[in-house]
């Protein structure tokens, strides 16, 4: 048996498959969950740093405005490493779960933390953009009907915010996906860090006895192919939507 062979011999073994399967299930929720929450935190951020400017409110923006300068310009790996020694993990998410024993659990909540930060502080950005793309006429529409601010934003504002921003927040959750591999560096159960993992055992596997080269261009390979299928169908969906804008 060739080197090559005993290395695509691996992605046979029906049990590295189902590993690897899990390592990917785990990739896209753990990108969902950034992106969601991160949509929710970065709104928030959005509204404060937009809409904060009198004398009481002030302050919020001025922390809005930190959080997102802070977390947008350093590493998200810098951030990572800090979740991972400072962030407190609730007790309802410290045990064992999902298959996972209680360190893979809060390593996984601890580096998600730092995701989230990281994501939210992007996507106030891009949120902003859409708040500042409604017109000044569509407050003063909604005030003439008698509704209150927060109702302007509500139901006139923020929807058509959201709507202009769709295609922008797409390619966010696509560098999302893309950045969820950094959470390798400590050793969360995703995709890349499944495919570390199992290369450093390859010699179990492929039949040589050794470790190959082979094994590395496979066993990336197989990530490398995973993440454009992912990423190349959101990106399609990115420019399908670019080019029909009314459709949605």
């Amino acid at each position: 048996m060739s080197t090559l062979e005993g290395s695509l011999s691996i992605l046979k073994n029906p049990a590295i498959l189902v590993y690897l399967l899990k390592g990917i299930a785990f990739t896209i929720v753990l990108s969902v969950v950034a992106v969601v929450l991160g949509m929710l935190i970065g709104s928030l951020l959005a509204l404060a740093r937009n809409y904060c400017n009198s004398a009481k409110t002030r302050i919020f923006k001025w922390l809005a405005t930190s959080y997102i300068e802070v977390f947008r310009n350093t590493p998200l790996l810098l951030w990572i490493f800090i979740c991972l020694v400072f962030f407190p993990v609730p007790k309802i998410l410290s045990g064992p779960m999902l298959g996972l024993s209680s360190v893979e659990v809060k390593l996984l909540v601890k580096a998600s933390a730092a995701l989230i930060l990281f994501t939210s502080s992007v996507i106030a950005e891009i949120v902003r953009g859409g708040l500042n793309s409604v017109a000044q006429g569509q407050f003063e529409a909604g005030y003439s009907q008698g509704f209150s601010t927060i109702q302007v934003m509500m139901y006139i504002v923020l929807p058509q915010a959201y709507r202009k921003i769709i295609p922008t927040l797409l390619s966010q959750v696509i560098t999302t996906i893309k950045d969820s591999s950094y959470l390798a560096n400590v050793a969360v159960i995703e995709l890349m860090s499944r495919v570390k993992t199992l290369l450093s055992s390859a010699n179990n596997y492929n039949g040589t006895g050794t470790v190959n080269v082979s094994d590395v261009f496979v066993l990336f390979g197989f990530a490398a192919l995973i993440y454009f299928i992912i990423n190349f169908t959101l990106s399609s969906s990115v420019r399908y939507m670019q080019k029909h804008p009314r459709r949605f």
